[in-house]
């Protein structure tokens, strides 16, 4: 039986912490900044843990051996 890959793609975009969860970059915060509100670029700031129906297809599909 072959090895599954890792997605490359996925695993540029993710991290797994050490409980198991994952983390992702927000959306929204490359350009077009100005039409934006304080509020929205400030809670974009830094990172996001990913939704736990997001996290079992991500890591079972796109990442079967973790990083």
């Amino acid at each position: 039986m072959p090895k599954m890959k890792t997605k490359k793609a996925a695993a540029k975009r993710f991290k797994i912490t050490a409980t198991g969860k994952l983390k992702h970059g927000v959306a929204g915060k490359r350009h077009r900044l100005i039409s934006h509100n304080s509020k929205y670029i400030r809670q974009n700031r830094g990172t996001k843990l990913a939704a736990k129906a997001d996290v079992a297809r991500v890591v079972k599909k796109f990442l079967p051996y973790g990083l």
